[in-house]
């Protein structure tokens, strides 16, 4: 049993000196001290020898394999050191090279004129409502003077979820939901996303839109007149005009399209504006008796004032922008442009 032991230090000494990966020494181990190692086979073999000589043999056995576990560890520590000054010079950094940097993002041009919007009505008083993107056909069109059998339904191709629910077309019911909640005097915009089955160059099935309500004492078309007035100028420049036109929608009357002067043109006629110096903007008007009655406000003491713009449009016209679907396939190369 001594000889044997002393013959496979001696091997093991060897082999594990000679070993020149951590993977091989791994092996060595598994060969020396595993399961069914040579150490391993000797302690089971210890069931052979005679009663008397198994104490000396078992210390024997256990001291060779400590013996063998130093060597071991000796030399894995001198493995792992060498693998790792390997490592650091394969991927060492050259710092003399520029860094990289990350690229900053920037809003996108519909969050921008959004932004710019607010801007400008709560400048002037307004205060932000926003309405829920899936609403009733109760506060999308029957609040608003738009009955199941009114010819302007057929006007907005809606998206349903069932004969009750569906995906807002207009921000307008935002301000029913306001008119039914809370006493005049009232001055809010209500931004948000809208939903109209219509694809093209000039139309979207999601769009933005931004509504204004005023409702108070004493309101006339000449107070929605100076609002957009207002409006305009900051928006188009101090020098920007605007002219109203009659027109029709449901929950407003009399109703109005309004127009601003063309800011490439000034007015002369061009390309932009169709020759006729002209643009339309949005739809406005005096919030019809119908509707302010329906939300429990009186009509002959109480009038007011209601416009919706597409945030799209005032984007297109403000950055020049030919196609309204540039703005949903985000391109980056578009949308760098608004950096």
């Amino acid at each position: 049993m001594k000889e044997k032991i002393q013959v496979i230090s001696a091997q093991a000494k060897l082999e594990i000196t000679n070993a020149d990966s951590v993977k091989i020494l791994t092996d060595l181990k598994v060969k020396y001290l595993g399961k069914s190692g040579m150490v391993t086979e000797l302690l089971k073999g210890m069931r052979d020898l005679p009663k008397e000589e198994r104490p000396n043999a078992g210390k024997l056995v256990n001291d060779l394999r400590a013996e063998i576990e130093g060597f071991f560890a000796e030399k894995e520590s001198v493995l792992k050191e060498i693998e790792l000054q390997k490592t650091l010079e394969t991927e060492a950094i050259d710092i003399t090279l520029p860094g990289k940097t990350n690229k900053l993002g920037a809003l996108h041009p519909i969050t921008l004129i959004k932004n710019e919007l607010i801007d400008a009505f709560t400048g002037m008083g307004f205060e932000i409502f926003e309405g829920p993107e899936i609403e009733e056909d109760y506060y999308n069109f029957k609040m608003l003077n738009i009955p199941e059998d009114h010819p302007a339904r057929d006007m907005q191709d809606t998206f349903y979820v069932n004969d009750n629910i569906l995906l807002r077309t207009q921000t307008s019911a935002g301000q029913v939901r306001v008119m039914l909640d809370k006493k005049p005097p009232i001055k809010i915009l209500s931004p948000g996303k809208v939903y109209r089955s219509d694809d093209d160059a000039s139309h979207s099935p999601i769009f933005h839109q931004m509504e204004g309500l005023v409702v108070d004492k004493g309101i006339t078309l000449c107070d929605l007149k100076g609002t957009l007035d207002e409006f305009c100028k900051i928006m188009f420049g101090k020098d920007a005009k605007t002219r109203l036109r009659p027109s029709y929608f449901p929950f407003t009357e009399p109703s109005v399209e309004v127009d601003v002067s063309c800011s490439e043109c000034h007015g002369k006629g061009c390309k932009l504006c169709k020759g006729t110096g002209w643009i339309e903007i949005l739809g406005a008007g005096i919030v019809n008796k119908k509707v302010l009655e329906g939300c429990g406000i009186d009509s002959e003491v109480y009038s007011g004032y209601a416009f919706g713009m597409g945030i799209e449009r005032i984007a297109i016209l403000k950055y020049k922008i030919p196609d309204i679907r540039l703005f949903y396939e985000n391109d980056l190369r578009f949308l760098k442009q608004f950096k």
